[in-house]
């Protein structure tokens, strides 16, 4: 991470307005005060898959933001590369949306998660290549210390 012009701080200003206008979004179509009726008392798989969908969603907006301002504070010297690094990963095994699950929710809220979905695998393919750029040559700080423990139980 010595350069830190592979990723743009304007980049990452955008895709944080972009993320907090869809987080808000989110929040306003999985309001769950108005929807869970809408569902009906007897349809208590929607009103489940409603829920579940929501907080998976939510929770990949909210893993989106934490790291794009864990960037920002490292743009603005508040983070340092370390921190960034061992701080600043997202998730790369998120779990998706379950295609069951989904199938119970109107058109526009599938749209909207996939939308999620989108963004979220954006950020992963510029952490990804961003972390492939900047990886410091020879071996990590853990590669070191199983070294250092071989030689001393070879010992």
């Amino acid at each position: 991470m010595t350069n830190k012009r592979d990723i743009h701080p304007r980049i990452i200003e955008g895709l944080y307005s972009e993320a907090l206008a869809l987080s808000d979004e989110v929040r306003a179509a999985f309001d769950l005060s108005g929807r869970i009726e809408e569902t009906g008392s007897q349809e208590d798989a929607a009103r489940i898959a409603l829920s579940c969908e929501a907080l998976r969603t939510t929770t990949r907006m909210m893993h989106a933001v934490a790291w794009l301002l864990n960037h920002r504070a490292y743009f603005m010297g508040e983070l340092s590369d370390f921190q960034l690094r061992r701080y600043g990963r997202l998730a790369p095994d998120f779990p998706p949306a379950d295609p069951v699950r989904m199938t119970m929710m109107d058109e526009t809220l599938r749209e909207l998660v996939g939308t999620t979905e989108q963004f979220y695998a954006r950020l992963l393919r510029i952490d990804r290549n961003w972390r492939e750029q900047n990886t410091p040559p020879g071996p990590t700080a853990i590669e070191r210390l199983r070294a250092r423990l071989g030689h001393v139980t070879a010992a």
